[in-house]
């Protein structure tokens, strides 16, 4: 089975333990067959489509963009995690706009004709979230003269900080965690405007996990992410809870990417 969360990157060691946590509540609740099979290491994929869509994923956590299409239908939704970070409340984040300090410029508008950094296509955060924010102030369907795809967060980051970009929209809990990582970054560095909210990351399993142990898989982070004796253990992460959400919950996903193709707008 697999089993795995890999969409932040904080020390390894504060992922092990919160999974060693959960792997503990799953064994105790799951039933022997499906027990007896929960990895005692975390997966760490590299190919995140495959991972996803494998029929024998157990756990795993993905992105609002990719649960809204490419995934549609095709996984199971467990739930979402309430992070404790600025530009999360809820389930809800907005992607935190950031550029260098020594930019003047700090409105929007101002940004016309600049370079965007963004870590990938089928990001909500990094590219659904912005293209919604910088629609209505587009012309001719364009609002950036270059976009520059990194790959990852931390790597748009880097790129607003040594120039190749000017602006990015970051994750909350990645920027909360890169600044935690990365102290030096805040002097470089800041945040002075954000994009609406979304949903956070969700946590999925495969589409043919019985009911059964998808309710269990949702007890036991509901239990990992709110009950004291594992505080400590969620700490570093900043998980502040677990909520059960539907499909639904992120339709605002796709009605992001409708707004802003409604004003022309279909890429960044």
């Amino acid at each position: 089975m697999a089993f795995a969360l890999p969409m932040y990157f904080p020390p390894g060691k504060a992922v092990q333990g919160f999974a060693e946590a959960l792997r503990a509540e799953l064994q105790n609740r799951l039933p022997p067959a499906w027990a007896a099979h929960v990895p005692l290491a975390l997966e760490w994929p590299t190919d995140y489509a495959a991972h996803w869509l494998s029929p024998s994923l157990l756990l795993s956590q993905s992105c609002g963009y990719p649960l809204t299409h490419a995934l549609r239908g095709k996984v199971q939704l467990l739930g979402t995690f309430v992070y404790a970070v600025a530009g999360a409340q809820g389930i809800h984040c907005r992607s935190q706009i950031i550029r260098r300090r020594d930019d003047t410029r700090d409105t929007l508008a101002a940004f016309r004709g600049s370079t965007v950094a963004y870590n990938g296509r089928d990001s909500q955060s990094g590219y659904n979230a912005l293209r919604a924010l910088i629609a209505p102030l587009a012309e001719h369907g364009r609002f950036f003269s270059d976009a520059l795809e990194t790959g990852a967060h931390l790597q748009s980051i880097r790129a607003v900080l040594d120039g190749r970009a000017d602006i990015a929209a970051i994750d909350a809990v990645t920027w909360a965690l890169a600044l935690e990582t990365e102290p030096q970054w805040a002097h470089a560095l800041t945040t002075w405007t954000e994009t609406a909210p979304y949903p956070g990351l969700p946590l999925i399993t495969a589409a043919h996990t019985p009911a059964e142990v998808a309710a269990h898989l949702q007890n036991a982070l509901h239990t990992v992410a709110t009950a004291a004796p594992y505080a400590a253990t969620r700490a570093p992460l900043h998980i502040a809870g677990f909520v059960r959400t539907t499909p639904e919950d992120y339709a605002v996903c796709r009605a992001m990417e409708k707004q802003a193709a409604a004003l022309g707008v279909h890429q960044l």
